[in-house]
């Protein structure tokens, strides 16, 4: 601790010496012992610096200010008598007002996303029940919309030219021989697109061939080959109500992972890949799907059984929660929020197919299973 911060420094003192007055030593009496300075601490006193020159400022230096009461410390409470306070904050004893507390938003328009659901919904069931062949119509559209959504993002964020002329046509022509011939004509029309898809892109200098074919491949498989077995299901006499209970129970598993997690999900599920999803809405997504599973084996398909509906419900919520984290992981890839703009409230076609395709042959595959291809 130097010294020279407590008391006044006289002209000439540079701490105690033996050669008493002569050589500058502290004068004595009350004001000030020099055998008492390294233990009496009085409040220290900013003084005014005296002026030395010559030698002696070179060899001894000049008084300094130090010591701690010049050292970079929180900021005091309030300044010393004479300071000047650097970068004073406001100083007010009134109590600050607490921030006014924010409304959870549910993060999408819910009035259009109603409106939409409801409007696809009545498209669908009309042509579910009515004609199944439309109902098959209306499942290629969706199909050869989704490919266009997913070729135009690969292309625009990635440069990745994924032939959409043969994905289209091969696509659709992949639900239809899934209606038509099952699962065998949907592995012949897989085939025969990816062969269209490789010679297609031939056409085009070889630059990227790899990976535009590689999503090519991908595109086809992911979105057509998927959704024929939604084609499948259709095929039996119960047909077109285990496509209501596939459409039931993806949605009611989206609808109560997205209402248990919005209310009181606090959990982040895979933060990483969809930051808004949470283990207490995939609890949400799991009670919801069953309750419905059990309700919809029990009236709804020939010779079900409720208990085979609680697994049906438990698969669907698995699968559609995989299936929306894996596009999920597709869009933050390419740095964007949703696929299209094509349905407002929900997004693009994909944004609705992520949970529902990956589901098909989930349920297509344990309704066999529980009550035959019937």
């Amino acid at each position: 601790m130097n010294d020279s911060s407590w008391g006044t420094p006289q002209t000439g003192y540079w701490g105690p010496s033996d050669h008493g007055q002569d050589w500058g030593a502290a004068p004595a009496g009350p004001a000030y012992d020099a055998h008492n300075a390294q233990h009496t601490r009085p409040m220290p006193i900013v003084p005014d610096v005296p002026e030395h020159g010559g030698d002696q400022d070179a060899d001894r230096g000049a008084a300094r200010l130090s010591g701690p009461l010049f050292r970079d410390e929180p900021t005091r409470a309030r300044p010393l008598p004479g300071e000047v306070p650097q970068n004073p904050e406001p100083m007010s004893d009134a109590p600050q007002p607490a921030p006014a507390p924010q409304k959870k938003s549910a993060g999408r328009d819910l009035g259009a996303a109603i409106g939409v659901g409801v409007g696809l919904g009545v498209v669908i069931v009309a042509s579910l029940f009515v004609v199944k062949a439309v109902f098959v119509g209306v499942v290629a559209v969706a199909v050869v919309v989704g490919l266009w959504e997913l070729t135009s993002r690969l292309r625009e964020r990635k440069g990745i030219k994924a032939p959409l002329v043969p994905l289209a046509l091969g696509g659709a022509a992949m639900v239809a021989a899934g209606y038509a011939r099952g699962a065998e004509g949907a592995w012949v029309a897989m085939a025969l697109t990816t062969l269209a898809v490789l010679v297609w892109r031939m056409t085009a200098p070889p630059e990227g061939y790899l990976k535009d074919v590689t999503a090519g491949v991908f595109a086809a498989f992911y979105v057509p080959f998927l959704a024929t077995f939604v084609a499948m299901m259709l095929t039996a006499d119960d047909g077109p109500w285990r496509v209501l209970t596939f459409l039931l129970l993806t949605v009611v598993s989206d609808t109560g992972a997205y209402a248990v997690g919005w209310r009181f999900g606090r959990t982040k599920l895979a933060p990483r890949i969809s930051p808004g999803k949470t283990r207490e809405g995939l609890l949400g997504a799991v009670a919801f799907a069953m309750a419905a599973g059990a309700l919809c084996m029990q009236f709804l398909i020939d010779d079900g059984i409720w208990w085979q509906g609680l697994l049906l419900g438990l698969a669907v919520a698995a699968s559609a929660t995989l299936g929306d984290l894996g596009e999920s992981m597709i869009k933050r890839d390419l740095g964007i929020k949703d696929m299209g703009t094509l349905l407002p409230g929900h997004g693009g076609i994909m944004d609705r197919l992520d949970s529902l395709l990956p589901t098909a042959p989930v349920v297509w595959l344990l309704l066999v299973l529980f009550v035959g291809s019937g």
